[in-house]
Formats: structure tokens, C-alpha cells, sequence
């Protein structure tokens, strides 16, 4: 990581991962910086609104300005607009965490959710953080719209990951990868059991126009204890229906009018 922008962006990505902000020194020893450098970075950063100080010589964290950018995008793209109400729909059904994600050039990113859960245990991880494709229901759903020698070039350039660091049930092989995106494949929707946390099932469908690369993916996840394979069968039918819906309306939206997936056929890499 040797170019200012570059260590800029490491900078922003970094810290967009701690909520409580970390130490100049800890980013610099994450990113392999000298320090020297990153004081002018995260000081021009500081000046221009991205990043605040949490007091003299303390930790360093994002500011809103990012956010905001990103959220006025979303208005101005009308994605939400588009699938909100299909996501509510899904989640009263489901009873559980609906969420949709797009693919923006190497990244798939979740920008809507809607939940369903009014009472009880409840799922809701934090927006933006970085999904495994060989664990995560999303990952699978979306590769099994692939072909197995995407699907297999993708899982080999991102990795398994640690085992410990997912569910009791993860893929340990590219051999068990492949057979649950297979199966996603043949039902059109992945179903998970605490391959990605443990004590989380979750579903996901590819949203796609016929003969078009995936240009999204709405997944549904709950605990394990009402969220059973069999739910998830059931829900099934519901699933496909909203991914169906939401890639119908999606012609009203530049975002996917001229996304890179559906342009060009790139094939993103998961980070969300």
C-alpha cells in the first residue's frame, strides 16, 4: 500500500470497521504505514470532515460525512424506493431479517433491510461488514447463479477463512463449497445451518433479470430455533417471488440500469 490514495482509502476502510475508533499507532501497524505518514493522512482527513479525534492524542473514528454521502446516493439512485416495500413484505411473511444487497463493481454491498422480528431473539448484524462467499447464505446464492468455474475462482481468490472465525458448520473444502452452491442452484435459493455464525440459519436468492449476471441478493436470517430448514422451505416460493419483484422494478433504477454487473459482465468479489 504504498500511494497517498490508496493509504487513504486503507485509512477510511479501516476505521469504517471500528465503531470505537483505534490509536494512530494501531493503524499504522495494521496497514504497515510508517507513522510519520499516517498522522498527515488521518490529519488531512480530520480537516476535510472524514475522520475526528476523540481528544488529544486519543483514538481516531469516522465521522457521519461518509455515510451521509453514501445514504444520499441510495436516495438519488432510488434503490430503496424500489425495494423497501418488497423487503417489509418479505419480513412480515418471514417474521424474520430481511435484507437486500447489490453488486457495485467488486463489492456487494447490503443497502436495504427490513425486520420482521417483533419480540424474542432478533438478528441484525451491522451494514457493511464483509461477508465469506464459501459460508455465507448470500455468497452461495449469488454464485450459484455462476458457473462452477466462476464460482470456483471466486471462493479460490478470497479463501475459506479460519473455521474458528465462522459457524460449526462452515465448508472446509472447495469440494463442500461447491456441493451447497449446487444445491442452491437446483432449489433457486441457498439455504445455510450455522455455516456463517452459529446459531444462525439463513436463506438467500439472487435478484437477476433472465440471462443477466446477478445484480443483487435478498437474504432472510433468523435463530436457529424458529428459523428451521423447514421454515425455510416454506419461505422458499415467498422468496423468489420478492427476488423476482425487485428485479422486475429495477429497470427504474440507474443504479442498475448501469451497473457494471449487468454492463459488462464483471464478476464481483462479496464484501458485505
Amino acid at each position: 500500500m504504498n500511494g497517498v490514495l490508496e493509504r487513504t482509502l486503507g485509512i477510511l476502510e479501516l476505521l469504517a470497521q471500528q465503531a470505537d475508533g483505534l490509536e494512530l499507532a494501531a493503524i499504522a501497524d495494521r496497514l504497515d504505514i510508517p507513522r510519520s505518514a499516517v498522522h498527515r493522512l488521518l490529519s488531512d482527513l480530520v480537516r476535510c470532515g472524514y475522520v475526528r479525534q476523540m481528544r488529544d492524542h486519543g483514538d481516531y473514528m469516522l465521522t457521519t460525512k461518509l455515510v451521509s454521502m453514501g445514504l444520499s446516493f441510495l436516495s438519488s439512485t432510488g434503490i430503496v424506493d424500489i425495494a423497501q416495500p418488497l423487503l417489509d413484505r418479505l419480513a412480515e411473511i418471514s417474521g424474520e431479517l430481511v435484507r437486500l444487497s447489490v453488486v457495485d463493481g467488486n463489492r456487494l454491498t447490503w443497502v436495504a433491510r427490513a425486520q420482521g422480528a417483533r419480540q424474542g431473539l432478533r438478528y441484525d448484524p451491522d451494514m457493511g461488514s464483509d461477508a465469506r462467499l464459501s459460508c455465507s447464505s448470500s455468497g452461495q446464492a449469488w454464485m450459484s447463479a455462476l458457473s462452477d468455474d466462476e464460482a470456483l475462482a471466486l471462493v479460490a481468490q478470497q479463501g475459506l477463512g479460519a473455521p474458528e472465525d465462522f459457524g460449526p458448520n462452515a465448508p472446509t473444502s472447495l469440494q463442500a463449497v461447491m456441493q451447497a452452491v449446487h444445491a442452491a442452484r437446483e432449489r433457486g435459493f441457498s439455504l445455510t445451518e450455522e455455516t456463517y455464525a452459529a446459531g444462525l440459519n439463513a436463506m438467500a436468492a439472487p435478484v437477476r433479470l433472465a440471462g443477466q449476471p446477478p445484480m443483487g441478493v435478498i437474504t432472510v436470517a433468523g435463530p436457529t430455533v424458529r428459523f428451521t430448514p423447514q421454515r425455510m422451505l416454506a419461505l422458499g416460493p415467498e422468496l423468489l417471488s420478492i427476488a423476482a419483484q425487485v428485479a422486475a422494478a429495477s429497470g427504474t433504477s440507474p443504479f442498475f440500469n448501469k451497473s457494471p454487473a449487468r454492463s459488462n459482465g464483471r464478476k464481483p468479489i462479496y464484501a458485505a
